[in-house]
């Protein structure tokens, strides 16, 4: 039995009044035919590897406008579009997501970004979620997901960690390997330096990605 056909029938109304709304913040840019399938899809995904299955509707919707978001950036051909960036590592919890949290707290509104792993987690890293929260960065609210198309094929440059050859290769796109300590298992006093060393290495890229950051 397939994720769509497991799919409750008041989650497929929650799924369609998402769509309804998604429909309405990309009206002339998406159909809601295609952003009810992104959402079926981002559920699917979603639903393959989660334990706890009443946060399922909500996740797909942030999941699906965050590809949303990302084909639309793809598409972009004008001098408004901005860099975009995807980081990629093995169960997306732990250095992708403290590596996001970074992004889009220096880049604001100036660049985008998203995350993703190979091999997707259960849930996020506690002990990562507690040490962007020392600097100011709440990523409590992400979550696991797949590396999808739409991210890779909207991202300028793919930043991996230590996520190996699982990481397609694309033409056009510029690369970067981080070897980072895996936070995993690790104590908050032990992923600090892991947070501090990928806060350090994201400001580097914002300067090579912006012309005049501000950070």
């Amino acid at each position: 039995m397939s994720q769509t056909e497991l799919m409750t029938p008041s989650q497929r109304t929650a799924l369609e009044h998402v769509a309804r709304e998604l429909h309405a913040k990309f009206k002339g840019v998406f159909g809601q035919e295609t952003i009810m399938a992104l959402l079926e899809d981002s559920f699917n995904e979603l639903a393959a590897t989660a334990t706890v299955k009443e946060y399922l509707v909500v996740s797909a919707k942030r999941f699906a406008y965050q590809r949303l978001k990302a084909l639309a950036n793809a598409a972009d051909q004008t001098r408004t579009r901005v860099p975009a960036v995807l980081f990629l590592c093995v169960h997306n919890a732990g250095r992708s997501q403290m590596a996001l949290g970074w992004f889009t707290h220096l880049a604001k509104d100036r660049a985008m970004a998203w995350s993703g792993g190979s091999e997707p987690g259960t849930e996020i890293n506690q002990g990562a979620v507690a040490a962007m929260g020392e600097v100011g960065i709440d990523i409590s609210k992400e979550f696991p997901k797949p590396m999808v198309d739409e991210f890779m094929g909207a991202a300028d440059v793919v930043v991996t960690m230590g996520c190996g050859d699982a990481c397609p290769l694309l033409p056009g796109k510029r690369y970067e390997d981080w070897e980072l300590e895996d936070p995993a298992g690790k104590t908050l006093e032990e992923i600090r330096p892991i947070r501090d060393e990928i806060g350090r290495r994201v400001e580097v890229l914002l300067t090579e990605l912006l012309p005049s950051p501000t950070l």
